[in-house]
């Protein structure tokens, strides 16, 4: 993770942007007003969607089950009637 600060931010703004949008590497940004955290989109989202599941009663507990199954238990999409 990259730690700056607003002015060093604004003199390579560009190539920042790029490194978090390309490598998904995060940047910390100090201010006078506190901190913030700049991420790639696709990382932020993920992270939302992981927040929403675990706030879900029971559902880390059924994923973790249904991580183990066995993958012969499964149908092949060929096979399904849609």
């Amino acid at each position: 993770m990259i730690t700056t600060n607003a002015t060093n931010l604004r003199k390579d703004l560009f190539n920042v942007l790029n490194g978090v949008a390309k490598y998904s590497d995060p940047v910390t940004v100090n201010l006078k007003e506190g901190n913030v955290v700049l991420l790639n989109l696709e990382d932020y989202q993920n992270m939302m969607e992981t927040l929403y599941l675990d706030s879900i009663p029971g559902m880390r507990e059924s994923i973790l089950k249904h991580k183990e199954i066995d993958e012969s238990d499964f149908v092949s999409e060929d096979e399904v009637e849609w």
